[in-house]
């Protein structure tokens, strides 16, 4: 039993691969848009050393033809349905890869999805932006006053393209959150500052590349407390939440503490306190404005992968992040750069992609705002897209692994189905939601998602998801 289940985890490891290594060929080839272009003027892309291989096959590929028994659906379909305290508001729906409905309930009625709503926005991020290349958080210096070559003060500004997972410590290599750190670019800073015989600067702070509205209108309804959402920002120390002392490790948690109303304040204010600790003066007031001018970049950090970062979003339900990954699409397509903006340049893209948006209404990126709406069917076709090789693959390489990681790491009722999935969990006081898509235990794959709306109970629909779910392994 326990050799089986190792070897359905490393064959649905294995798919996984192959799907992150068709995006990386498609990327080589020129078939991936191209590189994220919101980059600080005088920006440059560093060049990969050395050559690329050639891709090399790891294993056969998935049967995505491999039919879905009708019987078995319509069994854990009923079963589900049968659920005592689960009312009457939900629908499901079960595809094959191709994202043809092999069987559903309710599928064209639209509901509110909760956090299943990130899957559209990552979906649509990943087949636009360059997955993978990084944010940089740069340190730059003002030009010297006329006349004056090496001034004893002098002004520099912290600056970022959207890194808001910087550590306070130096960068670090082996997480996601902090792998670029302010104490890195501190160090770097300060050597340079002290190069040129500057002892004593004024710190300021770029934060204008989102403009003036950084929330959702209607976000604060279900953000009690500030826990689950901050107004986007160029820049934030682990996404601004406020630990207070707490250790936990940066890239897996599950506590939810209050979030910074002022992040990139709080990053520079780090940043200031670190070169300080260098023997760098820095005065009282940190202020905010856009960089001068003719500023020379004298450090710079960067961040995990754009891909990375998107895992993260996805395996902690992260709303802030999901929210400013739709407003770098927008930025990217020329939408409006606001909150608006961000979800008609996710519902553009799905267009593109030949998903079916004809009744979906997005509050905002996240599905935290009151408001949204969609099909089931919405989320089922945006699951079957992240069966298939090439550009988008990082929208599903990043869910959520029941069994594992994520936010579904404790919603199996069958250990037997572990690492057989991957899936995007959604809750809300009134809604239990979940989609995905299934490496079968037969060797076929399936997309599903399912959507409860006021439950009953609540805690017996989010129960009957994981028996669901965990009964499409076995199909």
């Amino acid at each position: 039993m326990a050799r089986n289940r190792a070897w359905r985890i490393v064959v649905s490891t294995l798919v996984t691969l192959l799907l992150a290594a068709g995006y990386f060929m498609a990327d080589i080839n020129g078939m991936m848009p191209g590189p994220l272009t919101i980059l600080p003027a005088g920006k440059t892309t560093p060049a990969l050393a050395g050559s690329i291989r050639a891709a090399e096959s790891v294993a056969d590929s998935a049967d995505l033809n491999k039919p879905i028994d009708k019987n078995g659906t319509e069994s854990a379909i009923n079963a589900f349905a049968a659920t005592p305290g689960l009312g009457g508001d939900f629908s499901l729906a079960i595809a094959d890869a191709d994202g043809k409905i092999v069987d559903s309930r309710n599928p064209d009625t639209p509901r509110e999805p909760a956090s299943t709503m990130k899957t559209l926005t990552a979906l649509a991020v990943s087949s636009t932006l360059d997955m993978g290349s990084s944010f940089h958080t740069d340190a730059l210096l003002d030009p010297s006053p006329s006349g004056v070559s090496q001034p004893r003060q002098a002004t520099l500004t912290l600056k970022s393209d959207g890194d808001m997972l910087l550590g306070a410590g130096a960068s670090d290599p082996n997480h996601i959150n902090g792998r670029a750190g302010l104490a890195t670019l501190a160090d770097e800073s300060a050597a340079q500052l002290k190069k040129r015989n500057i002892s004593q600067i004024h710190l300021n702070y770029d934060d204008t590349l989102f403009g003036a509205v950084r929330s959702p209108a209607a976000i604060a309804s279900n953000n009690e407390g500030n826990t689950n959402f901050t107004g986007i920002s160029s820049m934030a120390v682990d996404g601004g939440r406020q630990w207070k002392g707490v250790e936990h490790d940066p890239d897996l948690y599950s506590a939810y503490p209050a979030m910074s109303t002022t992040p990139a304040h709080d990053a520079a204010a780090v940043f200031g306190s670190l070169l300080a600790q260098r023997g760098i003066g820095v005065d009282a007031e940190i202020a905010s404005g856009k960089v001068a001018s003719g500023a020379k970049r004298v450090a710079t950090i960067t961040s995990a992968t754009l891909a990375e970062v998107m895992a993260f979003t996805l395996r902690h339900s992260d709303n802030t992040l999901i929210e400013e990954f739709g407003r770098l699409l927008a930025l990217k397509t020329g939408a409006a750069n606001s909150p608006e903006g961000a979800t008609r340049a996710v519902k553009a893209k799905l267009d593109k992609l030949g998903v079916d948006t004809a009744n979906l209404h997005m509050a905002d990126c996240s599905g935290l705002s009151e408001g949204s709406q969609l099909e089931v069917k919405t989320l089922v076709e945006v699951q079957s897209h992240n069966l298939k090789p090439g550009p988008g693959a990082a929208a599903g390489e990043g869910l959520s692994v029941p069994g594992f990681v994520g936010t579904a790491k404790n919603r199996l009722e069958d250990p037997s189905a572990a690492g057989l999935l991957r899936v995007k969990t959604g809750s809300l006081d009134q809604v239990t939601s979940m989609a995905g898509n299934v490496s079968r235990k037969n060797g076929g794959v399936l997309a599903f998602a399912v959507i409860v709306n006021k439950p009953q109970d609540y805690l017996a629909a989010r129960k009957a998801v994981d028996a669901f779910i965990s009964a499409l392994a076995g199909l």
